[in-house]
């Protein structure tokens, strides 16, 4: 199973982010970060959903998160 850990607003920081978290270990579920699965460039409300395994969801939230943050350019 996959849990979203993050939803971000762009194809951009999505694609930033996933490598990241790939970079770091993290099993992501593929095919998302363009926008919706089928429809590229579509972006639901939320943003683009970031999904990792269950089991390694808490970790890789608290990575999304810094990271986010990071990119945000905020403290």
């Amino acid at each position: 199973m996959f849990e979203t850990i993050a939803e971000v607003e762009t194809p951009a920081i999505a694609r930033v982010l996933i490598a990241a978290l790939k970079a770091h270990g993290f099993t992501l579920l593929e095919g998302g970060e363009n926008g919706l699965p089928g429809m590229p460039g579509v972006v639901g409300l939320r943003g683009i959903p970031i999904r990792v395994r269950a089991e390694e969801a808490a970790d890789a939230a608290i990575l999304a998160e810094a990271l986010l943050t990071e990119m945000r350019g905020q403290k």
